[in-house]
């Protein structure tokens, strides 16, 4: 499994992209999309609402179990995947392409996010 070098990871496996106009993507990493297993919903946050680093902004249901989504960043989400909520399966076939969750406008990044080489320590300890 390899985690792309360009983009930074929270603890609870999420996904960050370089800021584009001030805008990330967010999604979740494989390790986690493969410790869930076949995800079969997902509940996103709405358009206009603020996220916070951290803090619980939507949930992934798989065949095993329901998982909270956490925010990685602080800011005003932009735009949802609606793919997923379509077809959540994409959570599992594509987690750092078309299975993206939400794009943030971000007002604040935390200062322990990781690089993908330490989340890859991370995820294998």
């Amino acid at each position: 499994m390899s985690n792309p070098q360009q983009l930074r990871y929270s603890k609870e496996h999420e996904w960050l992209s370089v800021a584009e106009d001030g805008v990330s993507t967010v999604g979740i990493t494989e390790h986690a999309a493969n410790a869930l297993g076949d995800v079969v919903f997902v509940q996103l946050p709405d358009v206009d609402s603020t996220v916070a680093a951290g803090e619980t902004c939507g949930e992934l249901e798989s065949t095993k179990s329901v998982s909270d989504l956490y925010s990685p960043v602080t800011g005003v989400v932009t735009e949802v995947n609606e793919d997923v909520v379509n077809d959540p399966s994409l959570v599992n076939s594509a987690p750092f392409e078309g299975g993206w969750l939400f794009k943030v406008r971000v007002s604040d990044e935390p200062g322990d996010l990781l690089t993908a080489d330490e989340y890859t320590a991370f995820s294998a300890g």
